[in-house]
């Protein structure tokens, strides 16, 4: 028998022969997790009861439940026996998982995680792009280059280019033949992939970051370890600057 919750005639998000359809429980753990984001269930407090949720988003206990394991497991909230689920600091949160960045949505600009992605590039890319000038084989620097070019071709498709940049990236902290600089990327993908179309966005043209682009691919071929790091540091000074600019043009919502 189908559980179903408070309303007449909704199920418990299952399609013939019991089958969970996935989309539902998706959609219900992205609304709790964007009304969380939003402070609609504000940090330090404790989300409804079972029961209202389920009223709330149209669903049974059972999805409800699930959906609350999901964020549980990404650190939004915090299930505590007997009390009820409470919303977790913002600081416990895993920022840099692609679901969490996207149930965050437009308001990663008031997370402040755009300026601690560039941080944590600064400290990170202008030792990678040294140690890949010394280090990197030839099929290191050709796919570098690979990335750039499809950079330079993407014209004024964003999110081609953007893609395209962080391949760029990926493939220079590869190149480095550093251990730790190679897991870098996947760990941060989600957060950089982010970070790195906010600047595209941002910039009144892409020229500039497209020279740099090419004058590190150069250096690398050289085997120029100093031009290479200082062509990563003027990357990231550009960054910086396009950063500000997509901050500035995306003020916080009203109420926050």
């Amino acid at each position: 028998m189908q559980e179903q919750d408070g309303r007449a005639g909704v199920v418990d998000g299952e399609g013939e022969g019991g089958v969970r359809r996935p989309r539902v429980q998706k959609n219900v753990t992205r609304a709790i997790a964007s009304d969380i984001c939003a402070d609609v269930f504000p940090i330090g407090g404790f989300l409804p009861t079972e029961n209202e949720l389920c009223l709330r988003y149209g669903v049974s206990r059972t999805v409800i439940r699930e959906s609350l394991k999901i964020l549980e497991s990404k650190g939004l909230v915090r299930g505590r026996s007997r009390v009820g689920t409470l919303v977790c600091p913002k600081e416990e949160w895993n920022i840099l998982d692609q679901q969490v960045l996207e149930w965050i949505g437009p308001r990663i600009f008031e997370f402040d995680l755009l300026t601690c992605v560039l941080d944590a590039r600064r400290a990170i890319e202008p030792f990678a792009a040294e140690f890949a000038a010394e280090r990197a084989t030839v099929q290191d620097v050709a796919e570098i280059e690979r990335a750039w070019e499809r950079m330079r071709d993407a014209e004024s498709d964003l999110d081609t280019f953007s893609q395209a940049d962080f391949a760029f990236h990926a493939a220079l902290l590869k190149a480095s033949h550093n251990q730790v600089f190679m897991q870098l990327a996947s760990i941060i993908q989600a957060a950089l992939e982010f970070s790195l179309h906010a600047s595209a966005e941002a910039a009144d043209a892409r020229d500039e970051a497209l020279e740099i682009h090419k004058r590190l691919v150069d250096a690398l071929r050289m085997r120029d370890k100093a031009a290479a790091r200082e062509c990563s540091h003027r990357m990231l000074d550009l960054a910086a600057r396009d950063l500000a600019i997509a901050v500035k043009n995306h003020p916080a919502p009203a109420g926050a």
